[in-house]
This record gives C-alpha cells, sequence and structure tokens, in this order.
C-alpha cells in the first residue's frame, strides 16, 4: 500500500512526486510509457520554477533564450533583450521529465515505466489502479495524465470547464545561429500565434489556436513560416497535439484523490504556456496530500481552492486578454506589441516576474475598440 500513487510522469507527476518522497511518503509513478520519451512542446520554461525546488535544473536545460523577436505575417519585428535576473529556460521535455522523476527517485518515489492505468477502484479508505501488469493500491491517488489522459473521467469529473485549444508542432535539426533568440509570429494564424523556439541541436516550431474559429490549414502555415527560417518543415517530424486551457473556476479535488497539470486544465490560455502551471499544481497536490495523510481532512478541498485562488485568478485576465487580442490581433500588435515596453512585459511574465493582473487592466483599455 502506497502512500500516494501519481499516474503520469510529465512535470505535474515528477513535482508530486519529488516533494511528496522528500517529505517520507511512499510514492509510486505510473507511466504508460518508457522514460525518457518524446513529448510535443515548444519547452519554455519560466525560471521562476526554480525556488520550488532545492536542485539545480541546470542538466534539464537545453539553452536559455535571453531575446524575444515578435512578428507580424514574418515583418515588422519587435525585439527586445530581456531585462529578466534569468533568461527563459529552453528544454526537451524527455530530458527535462526524466530529469525531474529522477530527482524524484533519489528521495525514494518508485516509478513503473511501460505501465498503463486501465482503470481505478476506490475500495473504502485508499484506490486501486488496475494496470496491464496487475493492480496497485495506494491511499491517495494524483491524476497527471495529461490532456488526453482517462484519469479524470474515471475519477468522475464529468463537467469540467475544459476548452481544448489544436497545436501542430515541428523538430527541426539545424545548425543553430543566435540560439537565445524566442521568435513568436502574431499574423499568419488566425486566433493563435507561431514560434520558433531554439535549443541547442535545432528548433521546436510549432502554431497554435487559443479561442475556436474556423479550421486553418495548420501544416501549411506551419510550412511558410518554416521557410522564413529556411527550414523545411515538410521534412521534419511533426505532431498535432491537443491542450487543455484554463477555462473558469473548477472543482479538482474528489474522494482521496485530485488533478493536476493538463488532466486540471492549467495552461495558460493567452500564451499556451503549460510547465510552470503544471509544476505549481504538482506542488500544491504534494502539500495537499502531505498534509490529508497527516488527517487534514479539509486538506484536498483547499488544494481546489489554492488553485482557483493563486493560479485561476490571474488567469481570467489572461483569458479576457487572450478573448481581445486574438480577436482583432493586428490592432494588438499595433497598440500592445509594438509599444516600447511590450516584450519587457511578455518576458516578464514569462519569466514569472509578473502577473497578468499587474497589467491587463491598462492593456485591455488599449485593445478595446473606442475605448468602449
Amino acid at each position: 500500500m502506497y502512500d500516494c500513487i501519481i499516474v503520469g510522469a510529465g512535470p505535474a507527476g515528477g513535482t508530486a512526486a519529488y516533494h511528496l518522497a522528500k517529505q517520507g511518503r511512499s510514492v509510486l509513478i505510473l507511466e504508460k510509457q518508457s522514460l525518457p520519451r518524446y513529448k510535443p512542446c515548444g519547452g519554455g520554461v519560466s525560471p521562476a520554477i526554480a525556488e520550488w525546488f532545492d536542485f539545480d535544473f541546470s542538466p534539464a536545460i537545453s539553452i536559455k533564450a535571453d531575446t524575444i523577436r515578435c512578428t507580424w505575417k514574418t515583418g515588422d519585428p519587435v525585439e527586445a533583450k530581456l531585462e529578466t535576473p534569468e533568461p527563459v529556460w529552453m528544454v526537451r521535455r524527455d530530458v527535462f521529465d526524466h530529469f525531474l522523476v529522477q530527482q524524484a527517485q533519489k528521495q525514494g518515489a518508485e516509478l513503473k515505466e511501460n505501465t498503463e492505468a486501465t482503470g481505478i477502484e476506490f475500495k473504502s479508505d485508499h484506490w486501486q489502479v488496475n494496470t496491464a501488469n496487475g493492480p496497485v493500491m495506494g491511499r491517495y491517488l494524483i491524476a497527471a495524465d495529461g490532456a488526453k489522459g482517462q484519469m479524470a473521467k474515471w475519477l468522475g469529473f464529468k463537467e469540467r470547464k475544459r476548452r481544448l485549444a489544436a497545436a501542430l508542432e515541428a523538430e527541426a535539426p539545424a545548425k543553430v545561429e543566435n540560439g537565445n533568440i524566442a521568435h513568436f509570429e502574431f499574423g499568419m494564424v488566425k486566433n493563435g500565434y507561431l514560434w520558433n523556439f531554439p535549443k541547442a541541436d535545432g528548433y521546436s516550431i510549432g502554431v497554435g489556436t487559443f479561442i475556436g474559429g474556423e479550421p486553418q490549414d495548420f501544416k501549411k502555415i506551419l510550412d511558410e513560416y518554416g521557410n522564413s527560417f529556411g527550414l523545411d518543415i515538410k521534412t521534419c517530424q511533426q505532431y498535432g497535439h491537443a491542450i487543455c486551457l484554463w477555462n473558469g473556476e473548477q472543482k479538482l479535488h474528489t474522494e482521496n484523490a485530485v488533478l493536476a497539470g493538463e488532466a486540471a486544465c492549467v495552461v495558460d490560455p493567452f500564451t499556451a504556456e503549460g510547465i510552470r502551471p503544471s509544476i505549481f499544481s504538482g506542488l500544491k497536490a504534494s502539500e495537499a496530500i502531505n498534509k490529508a495523510l497527516s488527517g487534514d481532512i479539509n486538506a484536498l478541498e483547499q488544494y481546489s481552492d489554492i488553485i482557483n485562488a493563486e493560479w485561476g485568478g490571474d488567469m481570467a485576465w489572461a483569458q479576457k486578454l487572450a478573448g481581445l487580442f486574438y480577436r482583432f490581433p493586428g490592432v494588438g500588435y499595433k497598440v500592445g506589441v509594438k509599444r516600447p515596453s511590450a516584450p519587457q512585459i511578455m518576458g516578464k511574465i514569462l519569466c514569472g516576474q509578473l502577473r497578468y493582473g499587474d497589467v491587463a487592466g491598462r492593456a485591455i483599455r488599449r485593445l478595446t475598440p473606442f475605448g468602449g
């Protein structure tokens, strides 16, 4: 009998496992694939996550980007060097996620790879998780199995405020020049943006839409964008995936279990940043389960409250901004992105130094047509 079973070895699962194991709890991570495993993701990580851990992430960082470059239809560029103490980390998710799980294992967490959860049953005071390799038992459960995972459904979360966004990404092996620049392109795709994030050995280049609308030819748009960097995306491996954006206040706990990471729809609805919020939810989930194991009967309910207040409160501003910016992107680019201070603000938000609530009021006034 484990104190906690964590389903999913992504940033949320790895973080929760690390912190629970560090508190002396017995933890089992179930992961359906074998680590390290590929995960399509731009791989931009806020350096602010470092304050939630007591180890050095350097081995898991591919490159650091200290410059943001924005374009409108590949022209009209705005470029700024970040004035943040630490640049944005660019990571490869196979390396980053595995590194985090290895830190958890050093603290005593167990990992079962190639072990997919096939169902769950609550047995009066603990969970049984069924797998192809036989059942495992845990007093508490963290569902951290991502946007496409089944755990939330099995736990009875049918009415979640889920808003799915779509993304298509390509990994382009290339000689990286100016590896310190993170590129954002706002004019080529409706209701979203394109990105080109450097890694030590190539680029993660992608397109995403965040507020619905008409279907678009992502492959064609991505090809065109790749061409602007001299990259032939047609020859690269491409990965389509769904993103679970934050879509308002939600219950994230049930009997002896919580949702974390993309299973909890914590992704930023403006930038689609998912790693930092997933790690934050994993941290808070570990704190809640540690308290519950010590007898605090309100700990899991408080977890929902904390995520809704501390993350969701700011995401409400991000959602309002996204709604305005992506509906009128030409105006947004002109009055928002092209403002001299804008790339710095964007960089500070990406680096976790600034919250949307600090800047959204002014930005919304600028983006609202005719001040209405």
